[in-house]
């Protein structure tokens, strides 16, 4: 078995474990970097890396590629220790904190663990029809909008990344259709005006019930849920974009209050379990926003809690960075 010795080990290598990581290297900690994933940057990289995002201060929109890029620069200032493709499995505690064992036999000895997975290990809910065509032009995730260039694009879903993809692939793709089941969407209602103002195809209350193809996908079958009436698209793309199963895995049996497949944190980001603490989309708590930013701020709540977990006589709140300190 390998082994690793940190101040901190943080579980989860997206957005707010990477910011996590960088403030701990600046209250001056060692930082071990764990995720289930082989490259950081979490959901946005599995799933968005070329989707620009909005919600991130500073940046009127940024690529998901590019805030993992600048996150993990910053990060690396401090040299934390990345332990990419392991998953987080055996909690134990010792006399100066506690040891995680990953899947792969990797201990890691932490005086302090911050948990930020997201919403933890996730799949995508599967289109129930045409799953022979996966990778065949059916698709789960659009990491890169230049294969879908030229594309008749059906897209399958009422949600943000629906109308998202429909957002970004507009400017390339030949054409683009969404079918929804129904007439609702749970998309932001900014992003639906703006996808209808492109004049983007929209086919409400019907399913897609069929895929067609030999080597690709060529057509795809569209049925309305209440008249039958069914509908032939031409299509060499088709991006299910129907959610995730997501699954706390290991938390769940390490003794954290979840609820709803969240971990409740008090104010100190700090879970039931002492020098546990947890940021970003895994958490919740009254009043819970879950945006990027807001787990920016809830990263470095965690850090500086954690620190004075640590060192008792230390200050909770850090010099400023802009500046020296008084």
């Amino acid at each position: 078995m390998t082994k690793t010795t940190a101040d901190i080990l943080i579980i989860g290598a997206g957005p707010a474990g990477l910011y996590a990581a960088y403030y701990a290297g600046y209250r001056g900690m060692s930082v071990a970097v764990m995720d289930s994933l082989d490259e950081v940057g979490g959901q946005i990289s599995a799933m968005y890396p070329e989707k620009l995002i909005f919600d991130v201060a500073g940046h009127p929109g940024v690529k998901g590629r590019d805030l993992v890029n600048n996150l993990a620069q910053q990060a690396n200032a401090f040299s934390p220790t990345y332990l990419l493709g392991h998953q987080a499995e055996e909690l134990e505690k010792s006399a100066d904190g506690l040891i995680v064992k990953s899947h792969a036999g990797h201990e890691v000895a932490a005086k302090a663990v911050i948990i930020t997975g997201g919403i933890g290990t996730f799949k995508p809910r599967a289109l129930p029809v045409g799953e022979d065509y996966v990778g065949k032009g059916l698709v789960y995730f659009v990491p890169d909008f230049a294969q879908h260039a030229g594309k008749d694009i059906v897209i399958v879903g009422g949600g943000d990344s629906a109308f998202d993809w429909a957002l970004n692939l507009h400017p390339i793709a030949n054409s683009i259709t969404i079918v929804h089941r129904r007439e609702e969407f749970r998309a932001h209602a900014t992003t639906v005006d703006q996808v209808k103002k492109l004049g983007v195809r929209i086919i409400t209350s019907s399913e897609v019930t069929g895929i067609a193809g030999n080597d690709w996908v060529t057509e795809v079958e569209v049925t309305h849920k209440t008249t039958k009436e069914v509908a032939k698209l031409p299509a060499q793309t088709v991006i299910a974009a129907l959610g995730f199963v997501a699954n706390l895995g290991p938390f769940a049996k390490w003794g954290l209050e979840v609820q709803g497949r969240k971990i409740a944190v008090n104010t100190k980001m700090q879970t039931n379990t002492e020098r546990i603490y947890a940021a970003g989309d895994i958490t919740t708590y009254e009043g819970k926003v879950p945006l990027i930013a807001v787990g920016f701020g809830e990263s470095a709540t965690a850090v500086n809690n954690a620190f004075v977990a640590i060192n008792p006589a230390a200050h909770l709140n850090p010099p400023h960075s802009s500046g020296d300190a008084e």
